[in-house]
C-alpha cells in the first residue's frame, strides 16, 4: 500500500475543508492508504475563542510520522502572503529529519486558503514549496490537466502549484465546487505519483 498523509492547520475551516477532499482524492486511487492529520495549535485558547476558530478534533500529527509516508499534501491559510505560523512552527521542528535525509524523495503537495485573491495566495503555494525542497521532497502541483482553474466565470482558488480557495475578507465564502474539485483532483495526482514511485529507491547518499 501506498501511504498518503494530507497534514493541514485551518483556523475557520477552508482548508480543513479542502483537506477533506484532498484526502477523497487520494483515497480514490486503488493500492493507497490515506490519513488526514493537523499541525499543533500554538494559539492560546482564549485567543482561539475570541477570534472564531473552529473547533478540530482531527489527530494531531507528530515530527515522527511524516517518514512513515510515502507522501504529503501540506494546507495552510495564507497569513501575510505566507503559510501560517502554526504550520512554519511544526515544520522548523523537523530538523532531525532533514538531517537524517528522512524525507529524501518523498512526493509533496500545498494547498492553501487565502482571504482575497491578490492576498497572496499563490506566493503561499510557492514559498511553503521552499522548505519542503530543502526536505529533497518531489513536489506535485496541479497541473492544467484539472481544466476547472482556468474558468472566468467567478472567483477560483488554486494555481499551477497547487489546490487552493478564496475566503473572502471576512471569511464567509465556503470553498466552492471548483475549489473543492481542484484539491481531489490534487489528493489523486499527488497519489498516481507516489505509487508509481513506491518501490524506487530515490535516496541519494551524500556525496
Amino acid at each position: 500500500m501506498t501511504r498518503i498523509l494530507v497534514l493541514y492547520y485551518s483556523s475557520y475551516g477552508h482548508v480543513r475543508a479542502l483537506a477533506e477532499a484532498e484526502a477523497e482524492g487520494a483515497r480514490s486511487i486503488a493500492g493507497t492508504l490515506v490519513d488526514l492529520k493537523r499541525v499543533p495549535e500554538t494559539v492560546p485558547d482564549a485567543v482561539r475563542q475570541n477570534a472564531g476558530f473552529i473547533d478540530d478534533d482531527t489527530q494531531i500529527a507528530t515530527l515522527s510520522d511524516l517518514e512513515n509516508y510515502d507522501a504529503i499534501i501540506f494546507g495552510t491559510p495564507t497569513l501575510f502572503g505566507m503559510m501560517a505560523g502554526q504550520m512554519k512552527s511544526f515544520l522548523d521542528q523537523a530538523g532531525g529529519l532533514w538531517a537524517r535525509n528522512a524525507l529524501v524523495g518523498k512526493v509533496a503537495g500545498v494547498f492553501a486558503s487565502t482571504g482575497s485573491q491578490h492576498g497572496g495566495h499563490e506566493a503561499t503555494l510557492l514559498s511553503t514549496q521552499i522548505p519542503l525542497q530543502h526536505f529533497g521532497m518531489l513536489i506535485a502541483g496541479m497541473p492544467y490537466t484539472f481544466a476547472g482553474q482556468t474558468t472566468a466565470d467567478g472567483i477560483v482558488g488554486g494555481a499551477p502549484y497547487g489546490a487552493g480557495t478564496i475566503a473572502g475578507a471576512d471569511g464567509s465564502r465556503a470553498p466552492s465546487a471548483i475549489d473543492l474539485a481542484g484539491a481531489r483532483f490534487q489528493g489523486a495526482h499527488v497519489a498516481r505519483i507516489a505509487t508509481r514511485l513506491a518501490g524506487a529507491n530515490l535516496h541519494e547518499e551524500a556525496a
